[in-house]
């Protein structure tokens, strides 16, 4: 099995600045590059980097310039996918495998119908309690991946040594990470944690510590996350309130000052990605006939907000 020794980032937010330090460190900065169009790469070759303390720097690349590599890891913000897809293209061909660490269910569909579903691993990030501002990020938590293969058995087996590259990969890269059998039950359970936590953050304008202790916010957490266990369960995945139980446990166990992104972009007055969350819920349940009168407040809310920015 060939060593996969060429790694491109497309994103330098919280989570590609902390896989990208991880890399380097391990693996050495000539393994692992972040790629950007021309400005945003200019920008960010003129940025001081700083994690946990430490200056950092990062090899920055123009997309123009790449050649294929070996794995893209997508780290975007779900509102920044399809302009990063046109940045990430030089760097694909047949032989790249592409991961997505990006919220939501649908990330994986939308990469995989531009460059190939065989080319698309599943890959879900959780765990972590990364903030960033700025070029300064923050963390107690490093977190796990969790990965699999998504697809009918005939392409789930083509992916097979497409996965055990991944796997190579992230031993050596000193990244944690557990294969799942039912990727896809995995990946609605943190979409469920995500629906629930990271726009009450945002709602309430609160921390971690927040969604948990305050009862208002609280209650809209768990009713957010109810909303899509029977979206779910309506789609064919077997989420049960046993499921919602071990991923607040999860919450519990993060720094209560942390808090999820969309609180960060709230903060920064950047839109967020909140039609991945509350609006995809909407859609969904629209078509199974579900009412998800939460998520129709925590969207509201939200949109709301977001229209009171400056500009």
């Amino acid at each position: 099995m060939k060593q996969w020794t060429r790694i491109a980032i497309v994103g330098m937010g919280a989570l590609g600045m902390m896989y990208g330090e991880r890399i380097a460190e391990t693996l050495g900065s000539e393994t692992v590059c972040f790629v950007a169009d021309e400005e945003r790469s200019r920008r960010y070759q003129q940025m001081d980097f700083v994690i946990n303390g430490i200056k950092r720097y990062f090899t920055v690349c123009n997309a123009k310039e790449m050649k294929p590599v070996d794995l893209v890891i997508v780290a975007v913000k779900g509102t920044g996918l399809l302009a990063a897809l046109d940045v990430m293209a030089p760097c694909v061909d047949s032989e790249t495998t592409i991961i997505s660490v990006l919220n939501g269910i649908s990330s994986e569909e939308i990469i995989g119908e531009r460059f190939g579903k065989e080319k698309v691993l599943c890959c879900i990030a959780q765990g972590m309690d990364a903030v960033k501002f700025g070029g300064t990020l923050n963390y107690s938590r490093f977190g796990e991946l969790r990965i699999g293969v998504l697809g009918e058995n005939s392409q789930a087996e083509r992916n097979q040594k497409r996965l055990q590259a991944l796997e190579d990969f992230l031993g050596r890269a000193g990244i944690p990470y557990v294969v799942e059998g039912d990727i896809r039950y995995r990946l609605w359970g943190k979409f469920m944690l995500n629906v629930g936590v990271n726009q009450t953050c945002m709602a309430y304008a609160t921390n971690y510590g927040g969604a948990l202790t305050n009862r208002k916010a609280y209650d809209t957490m768990i009713g957010a996350m109810r909303e899509v266990i029977d979206l779910a369960n309506a789609e064919g995945v077997a989420l049960t309130e046993t499921d919602m139980e071990e991923y607040i446990e999860l919450l519990k166990t993060l720094s209560p000052e942390g808090m999820p992104s969309m609180r960060q972009d709230g903060l920064a007055h950047r839109l967020s990605e909140v039609e991945l969350f509350s609006g995809t819920v909407r859609r969904l349940a629209a078509r199974h006939g579900l009412q998800v009168p939460v998520n129709d407040w925590l969207y509201e809310r939200i949109c709301g907000m977001e229209r009171e920015y400056d500009g």
